[in-house]
């Protein structure tokens, strides 16, 4: 046999922002400082935590994205799990086009919620954790959410009756890149999430060792949150943490740039 080159996971992700650059440079649509801030969550959640049952998808463990408009670092990670052609991830936003600025369930079946109304994704996931509860179907539900949705109460609303219903098959996971604070600044979340019943992890959100670990902090009777430490735009000096790019694509210069500084 012949030497076996392994690409390591982090030159797997900067192709896939780099990537993730084009398409929105191309459509000149999608919040790309946001779908950098998650990268290294999904790429930890898709590449080792997720059991997927592909006799049985009832079973399977489940994901969703409430936070809509990252939708390029999903959609970046059904590329790399080949649910998706790169001709397809290349259409983003473009006219019939099955991706959106925001997932749409009824386009692609690897997506199971629409989502982008912020609030919403956890409130389907305690639904579904519920659910399976009821039908002791022995799954996880992961659902990952922005700090600026914790601005809406849909999310605390979630959070008490995840919490009444002993969710310990429920695992939120909290991007905390602070873009939020502008807005509302939220003070000790992993404080509130206690209060409210959870068990609370705060960790490194770009740290592969330690997404990993997290994601297996489950105990019984109680929904879990892991608070993810995140840099909005992470991997790329001119994005991050740099509210002028929350929505905007980069022109041709900027796109230069990007690629130039991931390669």
């Amino acid at each position: 046999m012949g030497n076996i080159i392994k690409i390591s996971a982090h030159k797997k992700i900067n192709y896939l922002k780099k990537e993730i650059a084009k398409v929105s440079y191309s459509s000149q649509e999608g919040h790309v400082p946001s779908a950098y801030s998650i990268m290294d969550l999904l790429w930890v959640l898709f590449k080792e935590t997720l059991k997927i049952n592909t006799k049985n998808q009832k079973t399977s463990d489940k994901f969703i994205l409430s936070k809509g408009h990252g939708s390029l670092a999903l959609y970046a990670m059904l590329l790399e799990n080949k649910n998706i052609t790169l001709k397809e991830f290349r259409s983003f936003s473009q006219y019939k086009s099955k991706l959106g600025g925001h997932p749409d369930s009824n386009k692609l079946p690897n997506i199971i919620a629409s989502t982008g109304s912020l609030g919403h994704g956890l409130s389907i996931s305690v639904g579904m954790a519920m659910s399976s509860k009821i039908l002791n179907i022995k799954n996880k539900i992961y659902c990952l959410i922005g700090d600026g949705e914790c601005n809406e109460g849909t999310i605390w609303e979630s959070a008490l009756l995840a919490t009444e219903h002993k969710l310990d098959n429920l695992c939120c996971i909290l991007d905390m890149n602070h873009s939020g604070d502008r807005a509302i600044k939220l003070l000790n979340l992993k404080e509130k999430f206690l209060s409210f019943g959870w068990v609370v992890k705060t960790i490194n959100g770009h740290s592969h060792k330690e997404i990993k670990s997290s994601y297996k902090v489950f105990k019984k009777n109680k929904p879990t949150i892991i608070i993810a430490e995140t840099i909005k735009g992470y991997g790329v000096k001119m994005m991050e943490n740099s509210h002028a790019w929350h929505r905007r694509s980069p022109n041709k210069e900027e796109l230069d740039l990007i690629i130039e500084e991931l390669n």
